[in-house]
């Protein structure tokens, strides 16, 4: 099978994000890397997972930051390749989509439109599928970019999250990247309180979200696929694996 088409989505619609998350997640052409209503997050996003594809809507007014400069952001980051960015936006004005095409928006997709659907959105990147990949493979990557090695420990963690089925939509799936991958580097000795600094969020929170990923996706998945990927013992009598028990079990698995 061909490789899916990997989408970073970056909306602060919650109906809207549910819409695009429930269409593909039942499509093996696409995958979805991670939703964000956080343009700084999504910049982070973008460099960690570098997707082939971003959907970007331009006003965050339920988030933080905005389309545009998160765009402008973009640009300066370290990419080897540049995403194929459709821009979704209720903006109608000339102007602003003239500026979002200079700063490297491929395609805009007003709100507006009558035939306008997350469906519709997800559909025209699968059309455009392979053009979108083969342009971006002509541009070699260089090797030895700065962060490489970090962005690649990200991704393999993510892809470690996607066997098991952690949907992106939960946020505690983004912390327990995060921490999996402070412990592999070894970059502090307190990850859940940078974590909570980074976000502006308590430990308490933070510790939260972490757990209510696990139990979701333990009560959601199929036990097989879980057993397949997860082969740590499990040793609470809930069933499903305490945070440190899961994220120290990644830490080895990717260190290995």
């Amino acid at each position: 099978m061909d490789r899916p088409l990997t989408v970073l989505l970056i909306e602060d619609d919650v109906a809207e994000c549910e819409r695009f998350d429930d269409y593909i997640d039942g499509l093996d052409d696409v995958h979805l890397v991670a939703i964000t209503n956080d343009a700084e997050i999504a910049l982070e996003h973008a460099v960690d997972f570098q997707p082939d594809a971003i959907i970007l809507d331009l006003e965050l007014h339920r988030g933080s930051g905005d389309g545009l400069s998160f765009l402008y952001e973009l640009r300066q980051a370290i990419l080897p390749y540049s995403p194929y960015i459709l821009v979704t936006t209720n903006i109608m004005h000339p102007s602003t989509h003239e500026q979002a095409r200079e700063l490297g928006a491929a395609f805009i997709m007003v709100k507006r439109q009558a035939k306008y659907s997350a469906i519709g959105v997800v559909d025209f990147l699968r059309k455009i599928k392979t053009n979108i990949q083969d342009s971006r493979h002509k541009v070699a990557p260089a090797p030895d970019l700065p962060g490489a090695k970090q962005r690649r420990l990200r991704t393999r963690i993510s892809a470690e999250m996607d066997h098991l089925g952690i949907s992106p939509k939960l946020i505690g799936r983004n912390y327990m990247i995060e921490y999996i991958f402070m412990l592999a580097e070894k970059s502090t000795e307190n990850p859940v309180i940078d974590i909570a600094h980074k976000h502006g969020k308590t430990e308490k929170s933070v510790k939260n979200a972490m757990q209510n990923a696990i139990n979701v996706t333990w009560g959601s998945a199929d036990i097989e696929d879980l057993e397949k990927h997860y082969t740590a013992r499990i040793h609470s009598d809930k069933g499903v694996p305490t945070v440190a028990e899961f994220v120290y079990y990644y830490r080895d698995k990717i260190l290995a």
